[in-house]
């Protein structure tokens, strides 16, 4: 098909298009439902972390650390954070999108075990060897879904959601220990200094439901969200519940939201929480 006759046929197909639009608006009256309504949420979110950093072995080296991160607050290491939700809706179906980036230094990390690339599991060490073990987590978690209304009574909303999350997080840890620690095999040693660092990206696909209940019929309500999912993780899921104050312009909303990630086997993200209380703001318009 010519250029010429492509764009006529494209032409023809957007004035059936705008015809059948038109006469649809004009067999139903306009109502709220009809128009996309937008919201944007920046907000705080304050987790205790707790994890295991379980870092490959690099090439060369014949042994690396096991790290656990137990981070009580994420104020005591947090050292810059940005974090804000979006959502579009038209009618029933919807869209969202949640952005998190962080960088944090735990003060807390400490070696476990050391792999010393046999493949069984890492020889554990006494915490009472480790003096000076603090690591760096850099990460950007983004998800993105799109929703349907199943249920929107006054008095509750539920939406069933389809989408994925995605994380990106390049990890450091600098260790010290009080002496260098022989491995199960001639010649292998974990030295007392040294650092590693290594990166990850994790992509997985999620599904979940969020809404809310109304108390009464004034202001107050109570927003929830779940999510399940899994990819390059061989399990994440999230979970949130709040109370909200409705205002003309949107609404105030203090939340417990928590977080876990593990990517299973010998990966470098093995058991990781984000637990902690929420605080946010939403514009509507």
């Amino acid at each position: 098909m010519s250029f010429g006759k492509f764009s006529k046929a494209v032409i023809g197909i957007a004035g059936v298009l705008a015809l059948l639009m038109s006469a649809s608006a004009s067999a139903q009256s306009a109502s709220s439902a009809d128009k996309w309504k937008f919201s944007l949420t920046p907000y705080i979110w304050l987790p205790n972390i707790r994890g295991t950093l379980k870092y490959s072995v690099p090439p060369g080296s014949g042994s690396s650390p096991e790290v656990g991160i137990d981070a009580k607050g994420l104020l005591e290491s947090l050292d810059f954070a940005m974090m804000v939700t979006g959502e579009a809706r038209k009618g029933r179906w919807g869209a969202f999108t949640d952005v998190i980036y962080l960088d944090l230094s735990a003060g807390r990390a400490a070696v476990k075990g050391i792999d010393f690339n046999l493949g069984g599991r890492p020889l554990p060490i006494s915490s009472s060897i480790d003096v000076g073990t603090s690591s760096s987590v850099k990460g950007t978690m983004w998800t993105l879904a799109g929703s349907y209304a199943a249920v929107t009574d006054p008095a509750a909303t539920l939406d069933v959601l389809g989408g994925f999350r995605y994380l990106d997080v390049n990890a450091s840890t600098d260790w010290r220990l009080t002496a260098a620690v022989s491995g199960p095999g001639p010649g292998l040693v974990f030295p007392r200094f040294g650092s590693i660092s290594q990166s990850v990206d994790l992509w997985d696909a999620i599904v979940g439901v969020k809404g809310r209940a109304r108390l009464g019929t004034g202001k107050w309500s109570l927003p929830y969200y779940v999510d399940i999912g899994a990819g390059s993780s061989s399990l994440t899921y999230q979970g949130l519940v709040g109370v909200a104050y409705s205002f003309r312009w949107g609404e105030a909303t203090l939340a417990y939201r928590y977080l876990y990630y593990d990517q299973g086997d010998d990966k470098l993200i093995q058991n990781f929480t984000f637990a902690g209380p929420a605080l946010g703001v939403t514009f509507r318009f």
